[in-house]
């Protein structure tokens, strides 16, 4: 035993034995979060542990320790003979309880507050709250309310304090102490550096929604994820703020309201006691496709020009699409949910807020519920973006990936990797429309196209194909058309084609080579094109605005969905095009689309108005549209909707 303390006083082993207390601190601690919120865990039983859970846990664990101590292993490490002395390790040590102390006392506290606020505590709290004079009665209420929390915080700091051990070194020779003690401090900070973003082999560090790919149900998320973490990634990320444009409920509600009540008679063929086959649905978001690409929604913006979509312009002319479409945000992963749960990106992305983890509705776990199948496809590996988390919060029930495609003997595996983010698109279209065959119908589908994505390759057999142009994007997007135009001519093949209907819609913009592609509104100018191959509905340009949010009730729309759900969009094949709108956020400015105009506003006033069709946005019409009032006041009540169901986890109708 002696010998076994001896080498653990070793410099190294004594910091590797302090950190992985800290990994048996964490345990405990998400233990005793389980037993306070039991509840809310029943389905985790020693029958049905999800082990997916622990792992996911370990992950982010490892981030919260990683943050919160690599100062005390810089100081360790430090390479500085001079330090060799008790004060130096009495200093170590008693930053090392301390910030640890810290971390476990906001990990037990929110033991108490998540049956609160259904999610763990953000930095946002102390915003909120910080001013608040009745926050310390309120902790020391729950203090003595919960005091078998506080005994196992001290018991949790006597484990650290008795259990600690101190390095104890040689100084000399000193050749040996400095190289000693320089690799250990690099593969400290390395180690700490890997820990912090959850590994070493993603590209994005991990984050509050990444908890969602390691669970099954939405609740869960909390589980795996820990306080120090939560509010460390939402240091310095902007805060949703809770603007009181209306101090009345029923006025807000008056003049717009995000939940939609559908009428659907029981008895239509839509209804769910109908013996009609519902429309099986695909949702294809197609990686950086601005409106800019297209030949046939530029004709009359740009005379004589033909873009680079051929075979998506061919479908178009089977197709429903609008006048204006725009995206909701400019980055990947502000579509997904925009499209599939209508929620709009304001002031921050939704999957990297650090609201992420509200309970969210969609439209896979509205199909789901009247029989649909529902699954996720997307080229890169699972982690990737943390679509896979957002994708089964929202309630599909497969989802497939990079390594899926791999694994599947009737693709062509590895081959097809385009070294870079993960499958080629014309392969891995092939393997979507794949395992739709292998699908019960009606199915509900999402893809997520990757190849004309900086920095824009293409496979070596179409590098003649498609040759450099203008800019390096455009043979991507020659390259994802042709790719499109295979997968449509053999799904078109399979006999689930003629029931389908298909919704496909650039993720965002992205380069430009065209002035009315960069002022303000048209930066976010995309495609939304509704196809249904059995003819059911009348083709061509509709007047009005298309929004990515709108796709959501739409689809709900066409397959007869019966009950209240949350969108920020409309039904665009049963709205009136004078009633159609968008709105997104660019740079601390709302844009408002609606009618003929879009306005620009800063959170507190109308800075600009101008026509749609002036789309290098050059004449600002403020004061000289009547339409600017109502506009102003209908963005002001869509904006505090937002703000207050995302800060106050009102995502979901109360009948949903």
């Amino acid at each position: 035993m002696k010998r076994i303390t001896a080498l653990l006083k070793n410099s190294p082993l004594a910091v590797v034995w302090n950190i992985f207390m800290l990994y048996v601190v964490y345990g405990v601690m998400r233990v005793a979060f389980l037993l306070e919120n039991h509840s809310l865990y029943g389905h985790l039983t020693a029958g049905n542990p999800q082990w997916s859970i622990a792992e996911g846990a370990f992950y982010f664990d490892t981030s919260a320790i990683a943050y919160t101590n690599i100062l005390y292993v810089v100081l360790v490490f430090l390479p500085l003979h001079l330090k060799e002395n008790a004060v130096w390790q009495r200093i170590c040590r008693g930053l090392f309880l301390v910030v640890n102390g810290l971390c476990m006392a906001v990990n037990l506290a929110d033991c108490v507050y998540f049956q609160y606020t259904a999610r763990r505590t953000t930095v946002a709290f102390f915003s909120e709250f910080g001013a608040d004079d009745k926050l310390g009665s309120i902790v020391g209420y729950e203090f003595l309310h919960h005091w078998y929390l506080v005994l196992l915080f001290v018991a949790l700091m006597l484990f650290l304090f008795f259990c600690y051990v101190t390095p104890q070194r040689k100084v000399v020779p000193l050749r040996r102490y400095y190289a000693v003690q320089t690799l250990s401090l690099l593969v400290g900070a390395y180690l700490c550096w890997a820990g912090m973003r959850g590994g070493w082999w993603d590209n994005r560090p991990i984050k509050i929604s990444t908890a969602n790919q390691f669970i099954v149900r939405p609740n869960d998320a909390s589980l795996i994820l820990n306080t120090p973490f939560s509010i460390i990634r939402t240091i310095g990320k902007s805060a949703y703020p809770r603007p009181v444009y209306f101090a009345s409920e029923k006025e807000l509600e008056s003049i717009y309201s995000p939940i939609h009540y559908p009428s659907v008679s029981r008895n239509s063929s839509n209804s769910r006691d109908s013996s009609f086959t519902r429309k099986n649905v695909v949702v294809i978001f197609l990686e950086s496709f601005g409106r800019e690409y297209f030949g046939s929604l530029n004709k009359e913006i740009l005379p004589g020009y033909k873009g680079y979509t051929e075979f998506l312009d061919s479908l178009m002319d089977h197709s429903v699409t609008f006048r204006y479409t725009y995206a909701t945000g400019r980055a990947s992963i502000d579509a997904m949910p925009s499209a599939l749960s209508g929620l709009p990106m304001f002031v921050e992305s939704f999957v990297a807020a650090s609201h992420a983890n509200n309970h969210l509705g969609g439209m896979a776990a509205c199909l789901d519920s009247l029989g649909y199948e529902t699954a996720f496809f997307h080229g890169a590996p699972a982690s990737s973006l943390g679509f896979q988390g957002f994708t089964k919060a929202t309630g599909f029930k497969h989802c497939y990936s990079q390594e899926d495609f791999e694994a599947d003997s009737r693709t062509e595996g590895r081959a097809a990797y385009d070294n870079w983010w993960g499958i080629w698109d014309e392969p891995f279209l092939q393997y979507f429309r794949i395992k739709m065959s292998d699908m019960k119908q009606p199915f509900m589908t999402a893809l997520f196209t990757l190849t004309s994505h900086h920095p824009f390759h293409v496979p070596e057999q179409y590098k003649k194909v498609y040759p450099e142009e203008e800019m390096p994007i455009h043979k991507t997007i020659r390259y994802t058309d042709h790719a499109l135009r295979r997968f449509f001519s053999e799904a078109s093949k399979e006999p689930w084609f003629q029931n389908t209907v298909f919704v496909l819609t650039g993720d965002h913009t992205n380069m430009s080579n065209h002035p009315e592609y960069k002022s303000g509104i048209n930066q976010f100018s995309t495609s939304i094109i509704i196809y249904d191959p059995s003819g059911t509905l009348d083709s061509g340009i509709r007047e009005g605005i298309a929004q990515q949010t709108d796709i959501l009730p739409t689809i709900l729309g066409i397959v007869g969905y019966d009950k209240p759900y949350m969108a920020f969009g409309c039904d665009l094949l049963n709205t009136p095009a004078e009633d159609t709108w968008a709105a997104n956020y660019l740079d601390g400015i709302y844009q408002y689309c609606k009618g003929n105009y879009v306005i620009q506003f800063d959170g507190e006033k109308t800075i600009g108005i101008y026509r749609l069709t002036d789309y290098r946005m050059q004449h600002n019409l403020k004061g000289k549209v009547p339409e600017e009032a109502r506009m102003e006041r209908e963005l002001k009540a869509i904006i505090q909707q937002y703000m207050e169901r995302m800060i106050t986890n009102r995502l979901i109708p109360d009948a949903q």
